[in-house]
């Protein structure tokens, strides 16, 4: 028997325009029937362009200066310790708390922390306390990814999202600030990773 060939139907079977089939329009035009009303009752932003007010930087030339020769030396260190109030922030509760933080809590936290293992750590001899805690917290991932931001600052974040770092790693980072160490804010990891290799 001889094959027979299938019609397509004709134009019932056609996709497309020429059955009465709308086609998507992108030249920024809105396809869907909006009734009038809605129409009318959609805000559209004004493009009016609005201008900020320069904000006058305020510089400490400007704050302090110069004595004359009747000013008493009192006064122009007076005016200096003004200046020195305005350029350093204020603490938060936190920090303060963390600033009040004794080397036996940090102790306490740690050893919770060692209690959670089975085996002990093999290559932490030779490290601080502090640098324990935090290479601990840099190893943490649910306090977010720890290359490319310093500790400090991944503290914070993780505090202003309700993920409860711990206060104790915000103690050791305050301690190690207050000792002039500027090294403690890369993590280990990082220094890891950007480490130039010399053949």
């Amino acid at each position: 028997m001889p094959t027979t060939r299938r019609s397509t139907g004709g134009a019932r079977a056609r996709p497309g325009p020429n059955k009465g089939q709308s086609t998507i329009s992108f030249s920024n035009r809105v396809t869907k029937a909006v009734p009038k009303d809605v129409k009318n009752s959609i805000a559209v932003p004004s493009r009016q362009k609005i201008d900020a007010p320069a904000e006058k930087e305020l510089e400490v030339e400007d704050v302090i200066a110069e004595p004359e020769a009747d000013e008493q030396p009192e006064e122009v260190e007076a005016q200096e310790e003004a200046v020195k109030e305005v350029i350093v922030p204020e603490k938060t509760e936190v920090e303060l708390k963390a600033g009040k933080m004794s080397d036996a809590q940090i102790k306490k936290y740690w050893k919770s922390i060692e209690a959670e293992r089975i085996a002990p750590r093999v290559h932490q001899d030779g490290l601080s306390l502090n640098e324990k805690v935090l290479r601990y917290f840099d190893v943490s991932s649910q306090y977010g990814p720890c290359v490319g931001t310093p500790r400090m600052k991944r503290w914070q974040r993780a505090e202003r999202l309700g993920l409860n770092p711990p206060l104790e790693v915000l103690a050791v980072l305050l301690r190690e600030e207050n000792k002039g160490n500027s090294n403690i804010e890369t993590a280990q990891m990082d220094k890891i990773l950007n480490a130039v290799v010399v053949a």
